[in-house]
């Protein structure tokens, strides 16, 4: 950079203040420079062919001023429970997260255990997605959750775990979250021409269809069920496995027993 700015002041002060920046005399060509002094033209050709075009200075990719905790752009909340760490980060954060804890060397988190699902029908983002990571070095285990909705897509991190593939797709087969950039996201566990998501608090007990194999045609066939459960809507309510409260009700009265009366001591016989 000084360089430059020397090279810039030595081409503004010679050519008499025609040219006002570095990136202006390295796009200039000879045939303009001499147009606009001719009595320099062997100084200025010379010095443009010895130039040339510079490549572009790279930039540096660090944005963040040093010292600064980077965990605070992926991390929302953290807690602990049963010594047992727990990290909340938004989808966009979630490839980032897991990079950090597999590379670092205070970490070395390298095997993804599981990748889990909660429906929480209330919330605008209702699902629930669990990353479960195991460091073997250091015997400790890790949490990182994410969220998303039936639209919303979480970024795929089958290129960070190998063994991401099909957990990713077993959760888009039972919640129907999607994952972006996943090599093949179909599903694994439910049978071809499934309709809905098992796994979903407003999906039937019953089901949709019912499976069952015919003796006369001899193959598995698919019947609308005859007794169909209602639909249930958990909007703006509670979800009916979620306990209310303390659990915890008045006894009646017609319960309760008689409060024993206390028993006088007998003497003892010598």
């Amino acid at each position: 950079m000084a360089a430059s700015q020397t090279v810039r002041r030595m081409i503004g002060r010679d050519l008499g203040g025609v040219v006002a920046s570095s990136s202006s005399v390295f796009r200039t060509s000879p045939a303009i420079l001499v147009a606009a002094h001719p009595g320099r033209r062997s100084f200025s050709t010379s010095l443009v062919s010895r130039l040339g075009n510079p490549p572009p200075m790279a930039t540096s990719p660090f944005k963040e001023p040093a010292g600064r905790n980077p965990a605070d752009a992926y991390v929302e909340v953290s807690s602990v429970y049963k010594d047992e760490l727990t990290l909340y980060t938004a989808p966009s954060g979630i490839v980032g997260t897991l990079t950090f804890l597999r590379d670092h060397k205070q970490c070395q988190y390298k095997q993804l255990i599981d990748i889990s699902g909660v429906d929480y029908p209330t919330r605008p983002k209702r699902f629930e997605v669990v990353y479960h990571l195991l460091s073997i070095q250091y015997a400790s285990r890790l949490r990182v959750k994410t969220y998303a909705d039936e639209v919303s897509p979480v970024p795929s991190v089958s290129g960070i775990f190998r063994s991401a593939d099909w957990f990713e797709r077993e959760v888009y087969d039972m919640f129907g979250v999607f994952f972006h950039n996943h090599p093949d996201l179909r599903r694994i566990l439910t049978d071809y021409g499934f309709e809905g998501y098992p796994l979903r608090k407003d999906f039937p007990l019953t089901g949709y269809t019912e499976v069952r194999y015919d003796e006369e045609k001899k193959r598995v066939v698919y019947e609308p069920l005859q007794l169909s459960q209602a639909f249930r809507n958990f909007e703006g309510a509670n979800s009916p496995w979620e306990q209310t409260g303390h659990g915890k009700d008045p006894r009646p009265d017609h319960f309760k027993l008689p409060t024993p009366e206390p028993t006088a001591d007998k003497p003892k016989s010598s």
